[in-house]
């Protein structure tokens, strides 16, 4: 079973984002995590993927028009989507920068591709994802790696 780690970086935060979410799809027995950036994703990874985990730096308080663009382009791949796991991840420049209106903008995508929706975990912060500010800390870090763990966690139940 695979979990897709989406994400689009320019800085290079989210994707030490994406990296820590990696390893906590990486650390349950049974699933692969597949780590892609934007320009690397493939229809048949979404279709291939019990879950997407996606990532994006905030850009006027919604996701980067380069992962927006996957979801518009891959709209075919819709009805194989289908009760899969989606969960969102956001790294922005400012404290108020839109992190929250960027992680509800990728769960919009999901929820329109047919997905069920998974939140970080109350071990983390229990809210709609994980974000941070500039460089993910090392809590931000661990979080992100619960984020991965729940979501491969959650594929597998979802499997059965």
């Amino acid at each position: 079973m695979k979990v897709l780690v989406l994400y689009y970086s320019k800085g290079g935060n989210t994707k030490k984002l994406a990296n820590a979410v990696l390893e906590g799809v990486d650390s349950v027995d049974g699933v692969q995590g597949v780590l892609k950036n934007t320009k690397e994703v493939t229809k048949e990874d979404f279709i291939e993927a019990n879950g997407i985990i996606a990532g994006s730096p905030v850009y006027f308080g919604t996701m980067a028009a380069q992962l927006k663009a996957v979801f518009d382009d891959f709209v075919s791949t819709r009805r194989k989507m289908d009760g899969k796991v989606g969960a969102a991840f956001a790294t922005s420049g400012d404290p108020t920068g839109g992190k929250e209106t960027t992680m509800m903008s990728i769960i919009q995508a999901f929820l329109i591709y047919g997905m069920v929706i998974s939140g970080d975990p109350l071990s983390a912060t229990g809210h709609y994802g994980v974000a941070c500010m500039g460089a993910p800390d090392d809590t931000t870090l661990e979080n992100a790696k619960k984020l991965g763990e729940r979501v491969a966690q959650l594929a597998l139940k979802l499997s059965d």
